[in-house]
């Protein structure tokens, strides 16, 4: 605001020297009545930027006024900035008519002057410089204009994409602690349920030996050993910056990684808790990528951890090998009593965000019978493609599936 007022007490000086320097037309009359019009423009600069159309109202009141006592050149001056303030501040209906407007004057001044001096030399003179008075201001207000409105735009755009980014970021977040949380509930539950299995019964067995009991402990201690060291191991690679390892991690010189071709080591885990449980294969074992084989290995993992946990004897587990995709099924019987362990649901929700992830279907639910057992279970089966995904498929499933292998651990990791 105090710069709008220094700029139109500037101009008024600098307009009240024109006229005493004989910048004007003599019509006879005394030189404060120009004084008046210029005042007038100077107050149309006053309100430039707060009322841009008031100022066009007075700039073009004292042209008019000047005209008659006049004209000077230092209203005519001030004028071109009522007509600059006007385009620049103004609605942009009033900035395009004004330059319409404008052009039209300029052209209409040229052709009177010619006409009324019958000079038609003078129609070219009087129309260039009415267009440096009309047109030109109006034009470099436009310019001006247009700069600032996509500036504005350009400003907008770069709010909505940090905005993206930042929503980007968020998203990024959520998927990474979801699969950080997916893969510490895989990789520490199955070791610690075996480990309260184990001690809850030879807590609760008074009748056990000296022999039993010293395999119990070696059991349990064989299950914290290596849910301490997976633990460490995935610790550390949490810790490592840039770690995108493809089909696993380097851990001591050589790359290791999770195979559906190496269940048995869970089955067995299983039995050695005290269960009773078998395994087979079913079709010609193959190669499979790495995201599947990790997939299906976690997914097999859990069950058998869930029927550690919630039910009973025996577990049978089945791998199918068919045409272009692998099968597992895991089924345990149920009995009337629920375990006591606790469980909080998110085994169920890792194993179907695992199969979705390589873009395979999951069920689990209650099943009538078993592959052997003629007896009520509960079951589960994980269908994983193991064919190359189309290029539509395998672009949109290429950062996730990227993601699940990145986190391959040691041979026997637990849940």
């Amino acid at each position: 605001m105090r710069r709008t007022v220094w700029g139109a007490v500037l101009a008024f000086a600098v307009g009240v020297l024109l006229i005493a320097g004989g910048a004007r037309l003599e019509r006879g009359v005394p030189e404060w009545v120009l004084v008046v019009p210029l005042a007038v423009t100077c107050a149309g600069v006053l309100v430039r930027r707060r009322a841009p159309v008031a100022s066009l109202g007075l700039g073009v009141v004292a042209v008019g006024l000047d005209a008659v006592v006049g004209p000077s050149l230092g209203t005519v001056l001030v004028f071109t900035d009522n007509l600059y303030a006007a385009a620049l501040y103004g609605p942009a209906r009033l900035a395009r008519g004004l330059l319409m407007g404008t052009a039209v004057l300029a052209i209409a001044a040229g052709a009177g002057a010619g006409f009324w001096a019958a000079n038609w030399r003078l129609p070219a003179v009087i129309g260039v410089q009415a267009a440096l008075v009309l047109v030109t201001p109006v034009l470099s207000a436009l310019l001006i204009r247009e700069q600032r409105d996509r500036a504005a735009v350009e400003r907008v755009r770069a709010e909505q994409v940090a905005r993206l980014a930042e929503l980007d970021r968020r998203a990024a977040i959520a998927a990474e602690r979801t699969r950080m949380a997916r893969e510490l509930h895989d990789l520490i539950a199955n070791h610690f349920s075996a480990i309260a299995i184990q001690s809850t019964a030879a807590l609760s067995r008074t009748d056990l030996d000296a022999g039993t009991v010293r395999k119990i402990m070696a059991s349990v201690r064989e299950n914290s050993v290596e849910g301490l060291a997976e633990l460490r191991t995935i610790i550390g690679l949490l810790r490592e910056e840039d770690a995108r390892p493809e089909e696993g991690e380097r851990l001591g010189g050589e790359v290791v990684r999770l195979r559906l071709a190496e269940v048995e080591v869970l089955v067995e885990r299983v039995v050695a808790a005290g269960m009773k449980g078998s395994w087979r294969v079913e079709g010609t074992a193959r190669e499979v990528p790495a995201a599947v084989d990790l997939a299906g290995y976690r997914i097999v993992q859990e069950a058998l951890t869930n029927a550690l946990k919630h039910g009973e004897s025996p577990v049978e587990l089945v791998v199918s090998y068919e045409v272009g995709r692998v099968v597992l099924r895991v089924w345990n019987a149920v009995g009337e009593e629920r375990r006591a362990l606790p469980g909080a649901g998110a085994g169920l929700v890792g194993m179907r965000e695992r199969a979705a992830l390589v873009g395979g279907s999951f069920e689990a639910g209650p099943s009538p019978a078993g592959p052997t057992e003629v007896r009520p279970g509960w079951e589960v089966v994980a269908v994983l493609p193991t064919e190359e995904r189309g290029p539509a498929a395998t672009e949109g499933m290429s950062g996730l599936s990227s993601q699940v292998v990145g986190l391959m651990f040691p041979r026997g990791a637990g849940s």
